[in-house]
Order: structure tokens, then sequence, then C-alpha cells
């Protein structure tokens, strides 16, 4: 095991604290510090669009672990300063509130931070993104029947805010940018049948490219398309995508891809003793070698355990190779939208299980003769078999796929 005794992690989202987990659980013993620029305790964040903005829950519901067993991490909890800078010649994370960590090794954990549209790029009366506790408070307290909600943006995000939205009453607009939005991400069937959900709901889809949030009187009343016309609305929320949120290691070394993200080696690491995981953490695909970015909960997961395994083994241990399934889930008007892989994008849709017209089934998504994807509803056996074909990159159709029986006579 590495002779490293002083770790800091910086980000207390699902990534940092299941880095700092899986330290500690390997047997690493040295100083820990986990450094979050939001003051809550680590909480996860894919129920702020739904469980948490319909009311369901409220915010101690989303807390990932109690202050018991945080302290049993022994952790030097340092929430509500953000990290300011690197300095990797003193081996030193500078924070906002003046504070100074000392490591000889760095989890770069800190995540995106949302895209706003312009018009709205600093806080403004009815505009709302949606990536933190306070955003989803925020925006769950405009919500009540009769409220007209713009939602910009045709991604999982958009559509589960826009569903949920209209589950409580709110007149909801979904601004899309796309002829088919969902389907970059689920493939174009799937997203078919979502998109139908969502009109059967009474949400109205409009098909446009915002330009900007349309202010008067010191709130956002709309957003202003490209075409120059307008949707007006008593609220809007953005959800066009999100940045990584590594402004901070500007002049640090580390290096960073175009988009922001941490350029890491298929070991998750972007240096000597610096390590990113979770949605900024950019790593090559070992298939094709270029570098990816998934901002998926399971990944955050899987890479922080990743890169806390291969920091505890040193520069001479054997290191693993990040090489994940990717992983995601929806969920909108009460079905839970499953997939694996790359869905979108797909030459091919075999329905293995199942059929769309029921809300029930599982489909192998194909291209160039390869499963790259697996999609489904409800039928998780099915899905789960699909995985390892999506793992495995197999060919389709199987070749133990059984024939039809007028091929076997």
């Amino acid at each position: 095991m590495t002779a490293v005794r002083e770790v800091a992690v910086v980000g207390a989202g699902a990534a940092g604290l299941h880095a700092a987990e899986a330290l500690r659980r390997a047997g690493y013993d040295g100083r820990l510090t986990l450094i979050g620029a939001e003051g809550e305790l680590p909480y996860d964040r894919p129920p702020l669009s739904k469980q948490l903005l319909d009311g369901q829950w409220q915010p101690g519901q989303l807390t990932l672990r109690t202050p018991e067993a945080l302290a049993e991490l022994r952790l030097d909890l340092r929430l509500g300063a953000a990290a300011e800078r690197l300095d990797r010649a003193t081996r030193t994370v500078h924070l906002a509130d003046g504070g100074r960590v000392r490591c000889e090794a760095v989890v770069l954990a800190t995540g995106v931070r949302p895209r706003r549209l312009p018009g709205a790029e600093t806080p403004l009366p009815g505009a709302h993104v949606l990536r933190t506790l306070a955003d989803a408070l925020a925006l769950r307290a405009e919500l009540r029947p009769g409220v007209r909600l713009l939602v910009v943006g045709g991604g999982l995000l958009g559509a589960e805010a826009a569903a949920t939205a209209v589950g409580l009453g709110a007149e909801v607009t979904w601004l899309v940018s796309a002829a088919a939005p969902l389907a970059a991400v689920l493939g174009t069937d799937t997203a078919a049948l979502l998109t139908g959900l969502h009109r059967d709901h009474g949400v109205r889809i409009h098909r446009g490219a915002a330009a900007a949030v349309v202010e008067r009187g010191g709130r956002a009343v709309g957003v202003r398309l490209a075409d120059g016309s307008e949707l007006a609305a008593d609220a809007v929320l953005t959800a066009i995508g999100s940045r990584p949120a590594t402004e901070w290691l500007a002049g640090s070394g580390v290096p960073l891809e175009a988009d922001g993200g941490v350029a890491c080696d298929a070991h998750c690491a972007a240096g000597p003793g610096v390590w990113a995981a979770g949605d900024a953490a950019a790593w090559p695909d070992p298939r094709t070698g270029r570098r990816r970015r998934l901002e998926q909960r399971t990944n955050a997961t899987e890479q922080a355990l990743c890169a806390a395994r291969n920091l505890l083994a040193g520069p001479d241990g054997a290191r693993q190779v990040y090489d994940p399934v990717p992983y995601l889930w929806s969920d909108q008007y009460g079905l839970r939208v499953q997939a694996f892989g790359s869905p979108g994008g797909a030459d091919r849709f075999e329905v293995v299980d199942g059929s769309l017209a029921e809300h029930r089934f599982a489909a192998a998504c194909v291209r160039e003769g390869r499963v790259t994807g697996a999609v489904g509803i409800a039928a998780a056996r099915a899905l789960r078999a699909l995985r390892a074909r999506v793992a495995a990159h197999d060919p389709w159709p199987p070749a133990d796929r059984p024939q039809p029986a007028a091929a076997l006579s």
C-alpha cells in the first residue's frame, strides 16, 4: 500500500464520499479531508428532479450518510468552503474561506455546474437551474396548480422536471431543440414513447432554440428564441447541460479537456498524486482511446472506487483499468426507464422481451452489427442479460439466439 499519509478529496457529492469511504475500507488510516462547496452533508442528486421536487421527500431524506456514519470515517470535514486553487508544488488546496489543506494526494470530484442562458447568468427571480438542494427547493416553491413553467432543454433532467411539474398541476411547456428529444440518450424508439407520454399528460412540446431569458420588472417572464419570438412563463427552468466545475484548477498544471473535464489516464490518474472521479473526470475509453465523461450517478460511485483503489496501490502497484458499463435510469410518469451502454445512435432496435406498447420491454440497441446499448422498462431480468452483451460489445444477432423452426428443418 502507498506510503501517502495525507489525502484530500475535493467535492463532497457521491463521488467524493465514495472515494473517502473506499480509502478507509481499504485500510488507509492517514489524514483524510473531504472538502465541499455546499454547506449540507453529502446528499444524493437524482431525487432533486423527482421526489424532492414534488414534495414526497424532504431534504433530510437525500442525505447519503448520517452524521454518525461520517464520524466513523474520521474525516476532516470542510463543508461550505469551495476549493479555489490547487498548488501542486506545495501540495496544498486553498479554500474560499481562507483555509488551506495539505495533501500528498488529491482526488478531484467537484462535479459539474449547470449552463445558464444569457440574461440569467446571475440569480434572477423566476429563473431556475437544477443542480443543488437549494436549486430544487427554490423551484419547488414556485410549482403550484396553474403556474406556467417553461422547461428549456431536451435532456433527461428537463424531461423529469417537466413530468414532476405537470403532476403538481403546473402548465408546462417543454422547449427542445432536437426533433426527437431524449433520442441521443435513450434511442429513438424509447424517446418517442416518452415524448408521447409527455403529450398525453398535457405537456406542450415546442421546438426551437432559446437565445436568452426575458426579464421584466426584475423577474424572468419567459425566453426569447433565436428567431426573435418569445415564450411567456411564470417561471423558467434551464436544463441545457453542464460544464465541469474545474475553473479552480487553472494554473495548477492539472490537464483539462476543451470542455473543462479533468484529463485522466486509464487508471483515473491526472498526474503524480492527482486523481479524478465523477462527472468532471475524462478518461480514455479502452475501445476507442478517446476520452469520455459520464454524468451518471452510478459512474460517480464506480469511478470513485477505482480511483481510491489505484491511489492506494502506489506508483509501483497493480492498477485497475477503469472500463465501466455505463448505466442510467430515469423516472417519468410512474415508469422507470433503465439503460446500459449507449442506446443513442443505434441503427437497429431489437425488442427481446415485452413490447413498447405495453410499456414493459427490454431491447438491444445495435450499431454496425454490435450491441452498443440496452434499454428497458419493467423488464429487469431481460435487461440484466443484455448488459453482458453490451459489456462484451457482442455481435447481433447473437450466435446463441434460437433460430425460427423453418430454419432448423
